[in-house]
């Protein structure tokens, strides 16, 4: 559902932006790290229960090709609800996930040591990057790889975005495999572990960023205004991930998981719970069930909603005058969604565990 203020200016724009919008807007860069992480970490678990590493690269390299191909035809349809077919799409979280797993299949032959390396090099050292002008001169690669825009894919005007380049996410993906092996050991270490180094990677990003020394290519500023301030300090770079995003959400998310290990849940929990047994099923179907809220509002709303089937460049540039909605209205639409989705993920859930066989790789 499109918040009016988002059609107007960029929501983590802090000279426009208000706090609740970009606070909405903030909150949602946990998902995709988490995402990432916890594939990696999900792989090693597999490994951990006996699969072979052949097998296991074969799972990978498969499901990587299919969130790819999810990723520029589900995901696709589902954002703009658009069959243009001069617009093939734009890469995002999937298409990151898809071709990480295809790289992870081959990292996993090396030894764990190695891979964590690897995988530190890539989140630590790819802001280097930024300033490297002989990097930028490899065209479509460094976009793919590292520098987001968009690309010409047989056609004289840009139709493919790049919005999450490979770089960081692999090296994310790679670490979450090799944090896996924590799932082996006693619990009480395990928790510890994971809180302490929750903390560690906290504090590195509040000294990181408070010192704008590296991590990141757009230093905060100081406002008169110290919710301005806030926002500046708030507003790490996500595209590419740089390192002092990855260390803001990776360590609440360590110090979230190291906290809820072992959490019995009650009601709202098996809520959380459905969706974490088929993630990626909800990923997909929220597309579809909340782009076709936001149409059947609008339409209750008396707006013109014909806009909302365009595809970029034109979709945002034809939103007429008035549309969209508050964002009181985009929480209660939120929470519609969530109430709607939930039981379908759980019967899908429930339904992938009694077929198994293709429905695993969904």
């Amino acid at each position: 559902l499109t918040h009016e203020a988002a059609l107007r200016f960029d929501p983590v724009d802090v000279t426009q932006t208000d706090p609740a919008t970009f606070l909405t807007r903030w909150i949602t860069h946990f998902v995709a790290p988490a995402f990432v992480l916890l594939a990696g970490v999900s792989a090693r678990l597999i490994a951990e229960r006996g699969t072979s590493r052949p097998d296991l690269a074969r799972f990978l390299v498969l499901r990587g090709l299919l969130l790819i191909v999810l990723e520029l035809t589900v995901v696709r349809v589902g954002i703009w609800f658009s069959l243009d077919p001069s617009f093939l799409g734009m890469l995002q979280v999937i298409w990151v996930l898809g071709v990480s797993m295809i790289v992870l299949a081959g990292l996993i032959f090396l030894p764990i040591p190695v891979i964590a390396l690897i995988g530190g090099l890539m989140v630590i050292g790819h802001n280097l990057l930024d300033q490297w002008s002989a990097f930028s001169g490899l065209g479509w690669l460094a976009i793919v790889l590292h520098q987001p825009r968009a690309l010409r894919v047989f056609s004289s005007e840009p139709n493919l975005i790049v919005l999450y380049p490979l770089i960081p996410w692999i090296g994310v993906m790679a670490l979450g495999f090799v944090l896996g092996g924590i799932y082996g050991w006693e619990a009480s270490a395990r928790r510890r572990f994971l809180v302490g180094a929750g903390m560690v990677l906290t504090i590195a990003w509040l000294v990181l960023r408070f010192t704008n020394a590296y991590g990141d290519p757009t230093p905060w500023e100081a406002y008169p205004d110290p919710a301005k301030t806030a926002i500046s300090f708030l507003n790490a770079e996500k595209y590419p991930a740089s390192l002092v995003f990855l260390l803001m959400t990776g360590g609440p998310i360590l110090i979230g998981l190291g906290l809820l290990d072992g959490w019995r849940p009650g009601r709202v929990g098996r809520w959380v719970e459905a969706i974490g047994r088929a993630p990626l099923f909800f990923y997909l179907v929220q597309w579809y069930v909340v782009h076709g809220l936001a149409i059947a509002l609008g339409i209750l709303a008396g707006q013109d909603v014909t806009w909302q089937w365009l595809a970029p460049p034109e979709k945002y540039a034809a939103a007429p005058p008035g549309a969209g909605f508050p964002l009181v209205v985009v929480y209660v639409v939120w929470a519609v969604s969530i109430v709607i989705l939930v039981p379908i993920t759980a019967r899908y859930a429930e339904l992938r565990r009694r077929r198994g066989g293709l429905l695993r790789y969904l």
